[in-house]
């Protein structure tokens, strides 16, 4: 069971509700301990005064602001938490914006709200529920850790969730920051013609369990090779800047190969988006800006992979049970029945195209009955 790691309560208007905060992923980093070399030796961190070269116990540290050269303004860790009082245990939402608004270059980390204790559920609940009916964010201020963050509070399928966003100064203004930046419209129009269909073509489903870090699985294929005396091949080296003269070249290729394998995916058996999502090889894209907003802002990505992943519960299905469905589950039974074009719909789009199909799958059943007992 998660362990919270901050405890305080969201307000919102005169309404409060006492909640705990969760991490909401975890990291899977191989780790390394440092040894010196030739050695089994770990290699240990000290605090240390410069001055003296002694070691410093921790609870004689404090923070120090150099105000002049050599000069400092001492603070407190107490006298940190006196400017902050209360502040530090409460997220309070001022404002609730609409989640495609926020651009994804503002969100950091991502975490699970949880009530403390049955007692405030209802208001929890009410709160969760009150979100994801509007599909807003509320944005709030809370103090963590000796930090104060801004961040935003949605509504995901049984729970809130606070992604932590960057201040507005720290975000980079690319255009003062980065050379070379390409100036009005870059390349012909018959190559952005032919770079748009490449996208097309690569078009698939967001299925966040499809990808893998190939990096730390080959750390960890590196360690056991060593750790039993075999050699590891070198990786392939990074493929060549595309000269601008093989552009259309090189566009082509690329957009002959995506429809092979696309192709190759639908002669398997599987259906229009399952083809792009499976056979795609080393073409797989990540979503566009709008898709990237909302998988950021409104779905939690472990939920989201079990969804897209479990099988359908039934074939078709009323409109009723139909929308209580996410979008992946029924792009998975889109998938099932294979509706046609169902990777260019939207959720509503799917909606109708499953209930028409179950219609007509159940007037053709009942057809079929009619018949039979004719003869």
């Amino acid at each position: 069971m998660a362990r919270a790691i901050w405890t305080g309560v969201i307000t919102f208007g005169l309404v409060s509700v006492p909640v705990g905060l969760y991490t909401a992923v975890e990291n899977h980093t191989v780790h390394f301990h440092q040894l010196q070399r030739g050695t089994a030796d770990r290699i240990r961190n000290r605090r240390v005064n410069e001055r003296t070269g002694k070691e410093v116990r921790s609870e004689d540290i404090v923070k120090g602001y150099e105000a002049a050269e050599g000069e400092y303004v001492v603070v407190e860790p107490d006298e940190l938490d006196e400017i902050a009082p209360g502040r530090s245990r409460t997220i309070d939402i001022s404002d609730f914006v609409d989640l495609d608004d926020i651009e994804p270059v503002y969100f950091d980390r991502t975490y699970y709200i949880a009530p403390r204790g049955k007692d405030h559920a209802k208001v929890y609940g009410l709160l969760r529920e009150a979100l994801a009916e509007v599909g807003k964010a509320g944005i709030a201020t809370f103090v963590m850790r000796g930090k104060q963050y801004l961040t935003a509070l949605r509504a995901d399928d049984k729970v809130l969730v606070l992604q932590t966003l960057h201040w507005a100064d720290e975000v980079r203004d690319p255009d003062q920051e980065l050379p070379e930046l390409p100036s009005g419209h870059a390349g012909k129009g018959k190559e952005r013609d032919m770079a748009v269909q490449l996208i097309d073509a690569l078009d698939a489903p967001w299925e966040p369990a499809k990808y893998h870090d190939t990096y730390q699985e080959k750390v960890r294929e590196l360690v056991r090779a060593k750790a039993e005396g075999q050699e590891i091949e070198a990786a392939e080296e990074a493929p060549q800047a595309t000269n601008v003269v093989d552009l259309m070249e090189v566009l082509q290729g690329s957009l002959d190969r995506a429809r092979g394998s696309k192709g190759k995916g639908k002669g398997e058996g599987k259906g229009d988006g399952e083809g792009r999502g499976e056979g795609e090889g080393e073409g797989s894209t990540a979503p566009k800006k709008s898709t990237a907003k909302k998988s950021t802002a409104k779905k939690a990505p472990a939920k989201a992979a079990a969804r897209a992943s479990a099988p359908s519960r039934a074939q078709g299905g009323g409109k009723r049970e139909l929308q209580q469905l996410s979008k992946a589950e029924l792009y998975q039974r889109a998938t099932d029945q294979g509706v046609e074009g169902r990777s260019k719909m939207s959720r509503d789009d799917l909606i109708d195209a499953l209930a028409g199909s179950g219609r007509r799958r159940g007037r053709s059943t009942e057809t079929g009955k009619r018949a039979k007992s004719a003869a």
